[in-house]
């Protein structure tokens, strides 16, 4: 006889779970739920990530003038937010421009000079102008180039503490690249030091060690201040430690993304200092592994002077960095205050710290991040080994053993609990490859729709483009798993076998963790957390024993989910804030849809998948995966056939998005061993710097027909095809183009002279050249067949050679600050032949004019007009001087 499901002390067949609330027979529909939690989900995912997006972006309140009174040792923004103004509006300041130069300096010294007459008696307060001459060799991108510096200028600021041979640097930039403003690159930092300054030098107490305020006028060059002031400044050797302000946005928060190297002390004053905390260990490795286009002094700091330190950086609204967008009119004052809130308690608390000339002792990696800016946690790398093995050890163990211990001692029940692990794992892991594919056939599909970066503006199209098509891939494949895998004849019931696949979830995480924890990367946190809440959630169960429950275990496990989705959401934001706006300047070779579907797969996998397995709940599926196909049909279309899906904005909404374009009018001459002139030529050069750039020079250039780089008639016979290089790394990996045309105004270029030539031994020669002229300039010096260099005198050490349209070349950068004088070159070479006497060597010189609008013809603002409203162009004017010698 059939007995009631609420008899309390109810027998079962051997092999069965112990189920003293439910009837075999109504399983399915006591643990079943609505379909309409499904949707219920999908909203309480976006709900979450619409609080983590405000989080990222919430700024505190913006101290004013008149709030001095209440807080007179505070960070006033306002302040800070007039100097800011001041060298906003003097316009672009491209290093050698009379803005940088002149107009910068002269505010800088100006308002430190008023500063200093208004400090605290106690304060001892020195100001240097340093004019710097050198260089170095740099390796970026995987291509070696030197960087030469004449007569750039620095402006330092030391306040003395009580240790004269210790100090901790500030360090900023004024300069910027052309036609920006550079607010926040890196103006900004350099109006928040000013402040810092200010309030710093107007307290009584004199600080255990002094602080060094650095204000360097050339890092957009690149980097080339802070190495003339690291190596060769008297103050230099003072410098234990150096706080680095720069931007790779327009606004938002600083982040520290880079410390060290290897020096937990540092991690320890930001923890114990810092009101707002912005950190990821994560966002270090990824910028270090050079997936970023950029770079900062750290490098320089950490490198030439072995000095540890900080790096903090705007990442927000990437899309107005060096663009003329990057102006005072969008960075909000309350920027200002939350920086310089941030940076003024870090500098107190190193300045005076008895550990900032101690940094040598404890040469550990460190762990750390922030949880919504609310909490820092950070721990050394050997504690976050067993850290991360505990959690992934116990988030499988304890599920495990709290399922099976529901079940009979024949073991037929751990087995079954095993088989439903496995099923999960499985599920998760295929549904991440499946995803995978999907989002890449999909961002295969709009490129050929002529659509791609259709997102680059709408951003939410993320969401449906490539987010709800992932989610649907990993429910399909879980349920098709569940289906092909699981048992029809199963004992357990349904709340122990999504239980049971949830810890499958576990399983693949902790794989993932351990994967990257033994392979030395920190990142592994990122997935230990996403496993500790889910250890938490199935550790209260398993205390509450309500595994067979109806419903209450999953309210513990969504109440902890609640928590792992606010972890997950905000690396949602913070990665997509970052790498969208970076496709707008990573050339077109890549297709940037791939990019961003396979992150967005593999940001829904972090976000859901302690979600997905939660659908065998439901009573039906066809509203979850109804609601999923019909969001991606719609995002689709908007993304492919609708204005919404046009990548890029003007500045109409006061949220410009813009594609970036590079345009220089350039005249070729090309001198004979002789000296003599055989060839002019001139034209434009246009740079592809995105995937839909091409389709807008064709646009630019009609009628004319574009020619790419690589194929213009000048690549048969000149060196590098005389391109007018300004910057190695990316115009070599990008692709160029050429349109013929008239000649551009250049009334002075940099030449190279020969000064002398002479034979040293049967094989080796010298030439002694003189490069005349003051502007920017780059080389190229490319030995001739049978020739080699084997030394020069441009700086201590010889760069390796680049190959670009199968020849090689030594890349020389060379940027000049005020009236440096002829440059005096020496080169050593070999020849194959004894006692040649012949050409030895091919050089280019290229002369790029910046901020040169006076001086551009009609011919060249014709074709600037012809720039959409929705791109931004740094005109420039170039003038190449080819020689053999």
């Amino acid at each position: 006889m059939f007995q009631s499901s609420t008899a309390p002390n109810r027998k079962v067949a051997k092999g069965k779970v112990l189920d003293p609330d439910i009837d075999y027979s109504k399983v399915k529909s006591v643990h079943s739920i609505s379909s309409w939690w499904g949707i219920g989900g999908i909203a309480m995912i976006l709900l979450i990530g619409n609080l983590t997006s405000y989080s990222n972006s919430h700024l505190p309140d913006a101290l004013r003038n008149s709030h001095l009174a209440s807080f007179p040792n505070a960070f006033i923004a306002e302040r800070a937010y007039k100097d800011l103004k001041i060298l906003n509006d003097f316009g672009p300041k491209p290093t050698g421009s009379y803005a940088n130069e002149v107009l910068a300096v002269d505010f800088l010294l100006r308002e430190i000079s008023y500063i200093e007459q208004l400090r605290n008696k106690n304060q001892n307060l020195q100001v240097d102008k340093q004019i710097v001459s050198g260089g170095y060799v740099g390796v970026y991108m995987n291509k070696s180039a030197t960087s030469v510096y004449r007569n750039v200028q620095n402006v330092i600021v030391k306040l003395a503490g009580k240790n004269s041979d210790q100090a901790l640097l500030l360090n900023c930039h004024f300069d910027s690249v052309a036609t920006s403003p550079g607010a926040s690159d890196d103006l900004s930092g350099c109006a928040v030091m000013l402040e810092i300054l200010r309030v710093m030098s107007r307290q009584s107490e004199i600080n255990q060690n002094s602080i060094l305020f650095l204000f360097n006028g050339a890092e957009e060059t690149p980097l080339q201040a802070s190495h003339g002031f690291i190596t060769k400044h008297r103050w230099a050797k003072e410098v234990k430690a150096f706080i680095n302000l720069e931007s790779a946005g327009s606004g938002g928060k600083e982040m520290l993304f880079q410390s060290g190297p290897r020096n937990p002390w540092l991690i320890e004053m930001y923890a114990k200092a810092i009101m707002y905390p912005f950190a990821q260990a994560a966002a270090e490795e990824v910028f270090q592994s050079g997936v970023i286009p950029s770079d900062t002094d750290f490098r320089v700091f950490r490198d030439a002077g072995g000095v540890p330190g900080m790096d903090f950086a705007y990442t927000a609204n990437g899309y107005r960095y060096h663009t003329k967008y990057d102006s005072i009119d969008y960075i909000p004052m309350a920027v200002l205050q939350r920086t310089g809130d941030n940076i003024l308690s870090l500098t107190r608390t190193m300045a005076n710290s008895d550990k900032l000339g101690q940094q040598g002792q404890n040469r550990e990696h460190t762990v750390y991040f922030d949880f919504l800016g609310l909490i820092f946690i950070f721990y050394s790398a050997d504690t976050a080994f067993m850290i991360n093995l505990s959690v992934v050890l116990l988030s499988i163990i304890i599920p495990f053993l709290s399922l099976a211990r529901l079940g009979s001692t024949s073991g037929s029940h751990g087995r079954q609990i095993r088989s439903e692990t496995m099923i999960g794992f499985v599920a998760t892991f295929l549904g991440a490859g499946v995803g995978g594919v999907v989002c890449f056939l999909l961002a295969y599909q709009l490129d050929l729709l002529g659509s791609s970066m259709s997102w680059y503006s709408s951003t939410n199209l993320v969401l449906g483009v490539y987010c709800c098509p992932a989610l649907l891939s990993h429910c399909i494949v879980h349920m098709l798993c569940g289906n092909v895998f699981g048992s029809k004849t199963t004992p357990l019931s349904l709340a122990l076998k999504v239980q049971a696949r949830l810890n499958g979830v576990n399983l693949f995480w902790g794989m993932i963790t351990l994967g990257v924890t033994f392979t030395g990367y920190r990142t592994a946190y990122i997935f230990m957390i996403l496993i500790f809440f889910s250890l938490l959630s199935s550790t209260l169960i398993s205390m509450f024993a309500v595994q067979n429950s109806v419903h209450k275990w999953l309210f513990i496990h969504m109440f902890f989910q609640v928590f792992a989705l606010l972890w997950s959401t905000q690396f949602y934001h913070m990665m997509l804030n970052l790498f969208i706006p970076i496709t707008g300047r990573i050339g077109a070779s890549i297709n940037p849809d791939l990019i961003i579907g396979v992150m967005a797969n593999f940001l829904t996998l972090l976000a859901c998948s302690y979600m997905t397995p939660l659908l065998f709940l439901l009573k039906k599926v066809d509203k979850l995966v109804g609601e999923l196909v019909a969001i991606t049909l719609i995002a689709f279309v908007l993304a492919s056939s609708t204005h919404v899906g046009f990548p890029y904005r003007d500045d109409t909404l006061r949220s410009p998005s813009v594609q970036r374009h590079y345009i220089t009018h350039t005249l070729r001459t090309f001198h004979d061993y002789s000296g003599g002139i055989r060839k002019t030529d001139s034209g434009f050069l246009l740079q592809e710097l995105d995937r839909n750039a091409r389709k807008t020079i064709e646009g630019i250039a009609m009628p004319d027909n574009i020619t790419p780089m690589r194929e213009i008639p000048a690549c048969e016979t000149e060196l590098f095809c005389a391109i007018p290089f300004y910057s190695i790394w990316h115009q070599v990996l990008f692709e160029n183009y050429w349109i013929p045309g008239p000649q551009p105004l250049v009334h002075s270029s940099v030449r190279c002279l020969l000064r002398r030539k002479e034979q040293t031994a049967r094989h080796e020669h010298k030439l002694q050249l003189q490069l005349q002229g003051d502007h920017q300039s780059a080389l190229v010096i490319g030995p001739r067949a049978g020739t080699t260099l084997q030394g020069w005198d441009i700086v201590d050490e010889l760069a390796d050679p680049i190959e670009f349209n199968g020849q090689q070349g030594y890349f020389v950068l060379i940027a000049t600050g005020s009236n440096p004088g002829p440059m005096n070159i020496t080169l050593q070479l070999k020849h194959e032949i004894a006692n040649y006497d012949g050409p030895l060597v091919d050089i280019t010189v290229t002369t790029t004019f910046w901020e040169h609008q006076k001086h551009f013809t009609p011919v060249f603002n014709k074709l600037l007009t012809r720039v959409p409203s929705w791109a931004h162009v740094v005109p420039s004017v170039a003038a190449v001087n080819g020689y053999t010698f």
